[in-house]
Parts: structure tokens; C-alpha cells; sequence
């Protein structure tokens, strides 16, 4: 039997000007599927059927690839242009401002030329920089770039004086008093330190004064300061020597201007524990009576005469007379001074033996000879730092190691001439 064609598409029914078409016997019923499991005719679509809609894909075909922004080479931004940000970094600065504001020119002409970015970068560093620039011109023309000079000399001028006080300690980093001293780093005096500052003169003039000049006057005020600082002289072992950093001509111009004198190791290797501070702000009403009269007894045994008393018995007599009167002085004011409790005892021990020194220096004062001066000399001497001394100063709570002197050391910072000045 022969297979009639396939029904043509369906009329809509609501169509009202097509005839309503009788069904098709031979249509396959899909309620009913053919008795023997075969359809009628293929299934599938027929050659002759309609392409599907565009919107469908087609049999057996990948889907299209889409072209658009996704594509990675055609959407890679624009470099920015390395002199806008040069420009930019300079006018942010305000430094050079004048080659800050050239770069933003220059950049601006390349971005126009080369398509980059940093156009935004360019202008904003031009602006800044011509801002600048026309400060500096502000500045040299009102003379505030001379104040502002001056400003940098006296800041200048602090680092290079090492910006020290009196009390301060430090270390020298990498360096040794025996070698000039650019730098410091300050540190509690509690702990180890290279030194101590117990002063600072200020040098007048305009004029540096010479190297000469600098280090004598140094010699001299740190050798007065060191005694107010350090009232207590046994406190300074022969471990302590005296130092000062001095200017330079060159720092001299940069507006420093002043000699600070310290307390060092007296060796190449070494460090100072604790403060050598003993005045009257770290002494007790006790230890400075009893230090400020020893001070005085000591300032007088330096002023002995440097000829002997066989080549200039004169001098020597005169001297040792000073020595009496003095001695005999301060024997009272140690006597009249109200002690604690626990010192009243070795204090009184102490203000006999002075009175006995008294009369020896008094008695080499009158001697006719050098021999004769010489045996009340040495009487006298015997009672310089005798046991008295030691016994009222552990009362005192004070040192109570005895100083040496002559035999070729100097006995530390309180019997020498000081160990020396250093550049800074």
C-alpha cells in the first residue's frame, strides 16, 4: 500500500478564514501506538522539513563562539607615561621644582603623542611644581631664604656640638676618645657608658679662635668644672681621666660654639658605671658640709710652690703658712656644723687631727732651714687623707678609697691635668 504524505501544518482553529480540515484516518493516534511497536513512517525530521528557528542550534553542531570584550589583546590599557609620574613625584616634594615643572610639559607633549595615560599626573605635577617655584622666588626676594639658612646652620650647629648638657652620658658608637667624635648616643647614667658631661662653655666671638687658643681654654674651665661636678675627688679612681670636645674650624662656621667637658675611661677599652655626680644636688647636708671643707683643704695643697724648699725656702714658708690658717679654718667649720647622730663621733675624731695639721703648717711656716721645714712638712702631711678622714667619711656614707698621688699616675681625673680634647 502506498504512504501518504505527511499532513501540512495545522490552520490555527481560531483562524476564521480557513475551513476546518477533516482529520486523517492514517494518522498515527499517540494514544493508541501501532499494535505491532513500528510507526507508519521514520521518525525524525524529513528532508523536506522547515529549518529550525534561528534561535535554535542546529543538529549536531558546537555553539558559535562569541566575539566581543572578552578578547584579551584588543582591551589591555594604555601605559602610563613614566615622566607624569617623575612630575608628579617632584611636584608632591617640592623638590626641584623647576625640573618638576619641565617633566609635566614634557610629559603632556608625549602622552598627546604616544596615546599613554598619567595625563591627570602630569598636570597636577607641573601645578605643584610652579607653586613651588614660585615660593623659592617669593622666599629669595623677601630674604626669607637667608633666615632660612641660618635656620639649617644653628640646626647644623646642635648636631655638631652633639647637642650634650651637663649630666648627660653617652657612648661614642664605633669610635674611642682617643679619635675625633662625630656622634654620640645618649644613655641613662645608671648603666654603662663611655662618658659623662659635667660641662659646657660657650665660646664668644665671631672668630674661631685657633686650635691653640680652643684647647688651652678648654684645659682650664674643664679643670675648674670638675671640681664643682665632682666635689668628692676620691670618687674619681686613677680609671678617670678628664676629656673635651672642642670645635673644629669647619663646624666653627656652622655656628659651634662650645666646649663640652666629660668624664672617660682612661684606658682604650672600658666603661663608666653610675654617675660621678657629687654636688649639691645629689649630696645630703652632711656630705656637703663635710665635702665643701675638704674642697678648700685640697684646692690649698695644690697651690704648693713648684720650686723645692732648698732652692726657694721663702715661697715655701709662705705657702705653709697659707696652709695653716686654712686648715685651721675649716677645722672650725667642721666643728660647728650640727652632724647626725652616727656622725658626730668620727667628725670630732677628724676636726682634732685637722687642728694638729694646722700647727704643723704653721710651725714649717716659722723653720729657719729646709731641714726644719721639712720635719714639720712631713708631720703635717702625715694627717692629709689619714685614718680620721677615712672613718668619717664611711660615717658619711662617701668613698672611702684613698686617692694616690705622684709615683708617676696621675691619680685619675682628681690629681691630673685632665686627659685630653677631642675634635667634634
Amino acid at each position: 500500500m502506498s504512504i501518504p504524505p505527511p499532513p501540512g501544518p495545522q490552520q490555527p482553529q481560531d483562524d476564521p478564514y480557513q475551513p476546518p480540515q477533516a482529520p486523517n484516518p492514517h494518522a498515527p493516534n499517540p494514544q493508541h501506538p501501532h499494535p505491532h511497536g513500528q510507526p507508519p513512517y521514520p521518525q525524525g525530521p524529513l528532508p523536506h522539513a522547515p529549518y529550525p528557528a534561528s534561535s535554535q542550534v542546529p543538529y549536531g553542531a558546537p555553539p558559535y563562539a562569541v566575539w566581543g570584550q572578552g578578547y584579551a589583546p584588543l582591551n589591555r590599557p594604555a601605559p602610563v607615561n613614566g615622566v607624569a609620574i617623575a612630575a608628579l613625584v617632584l611636584g608632591v616634594l617640592c623638590f626641584l621644582p623647576a625640573v618638576g615643572l619641565i617633566l609635566g610639559i614634557v610629559a603632556l607633549v608625549q602622552i598627546k603623542k604616544r596615546g599613554e595615560r598619567g595625563k591627570g599626573m602630569a598636570i597636577g605635577g607641573a601645578v605643584l611644581s610652579g607653586l613651588g617655584l614660585a615660593a623659592w622666588i617669593l622666599l629669595l626676594a623677601t630674604g626669607g631664604g637667608s633666615a632660612f639658612m641660618e635656620g639649617v646652620k644653628e640646626g647644623a650647629a646642635r648636631d655638631t656640638s652633639l647637642s650634650l648638657v651637663k649630666g648627660d652620658c653617652f657612648d661614642v658608637p664605633g669610635a674611642s676618645f682617643d679619635k675625633d667624635v662625630y656622634d654620640v648616643d645618649k644613655v641613662p647614667c645608671a648603666g654603662e657608658h663611655d662618658a659623662e658631661v659635667f660641662g659646657v662653655v660657650p665660646l664668644p666671638g665671631d672668630d674661631y679662635p685657633g686650635d691653640s687658643s680652643v684647647s688651652d681654654q678648654a684645659e682650664g674651665e674643664c679643670w675648674t668644672l670638675q671640681s664643682a661636678y665632682a666635689m668628692d675627688s676620691w670618687s674619681l679612681t686613677k680609671d678617670v681621666e678628664v676629656y673635651h670636645l672642642t670645635p673644629t674650624r669647619e663646624s666653627w662656621k656652622w655656628g659651634d660654639r662650645e666646649i663640652t667637658c666629660v668624664f672617660a675611661h682612661a684606658g682604650e677599652k672600658g666603661a663608666l658605671t653610675g654617675s660621678l655626680r657629687t654636688d649639691g644636688t645629689t649630696l645630703d647636708p652632711d656630705q656637703l658640709a663635710f665635702l665643701t671643707a675638704m674642697s678648700a683643704f685640697d684646692d690649698a695643697l695644690l697651690q704648693e710652690p713648684e720650686d723645692l724648699p732648698e732652692d726657694d725656702l721663702e715661697a715655701n714658708r709662705n705657702w705653709a703658712a697659707d696652709m695653716g690658717d686654712m686648715t685651721g679654718e675649716q677645722a672650725q667649720v667642721l666643728r660647728g656644723h650640727p652632724w647626725s647622730a652616727e656622725a658626730q663621733e668620727p667628725l670630732a675624731a677628724l676636726v682634732t687631727d685637722l687642728q694638729k695639721a694646722a700647727d704643723e703648717w704653721t710651725a714649717a711656716a716659722e723653720a729657719s732651714d729646709a731641714d726644719t721645714f721639712y720635719e714639720h712638712y712631713e708631720n703635717a702631711y702625715a694627717y692629709v687623707d689619714g685614718d680620721a678622714t677615712v672613718t668619717a667619711r664611711k660615717a658619711l656614707g662617701l668613698s672611702t678609697t684613698r686617692p694616690s698621688y705622684g709615683d708617676g699616675d696621675s691619680g685619675g681625673a682628681g690629681g691630673g691635668t685632665g686627659g685630653g680634647g677631642l675634635d667634634v
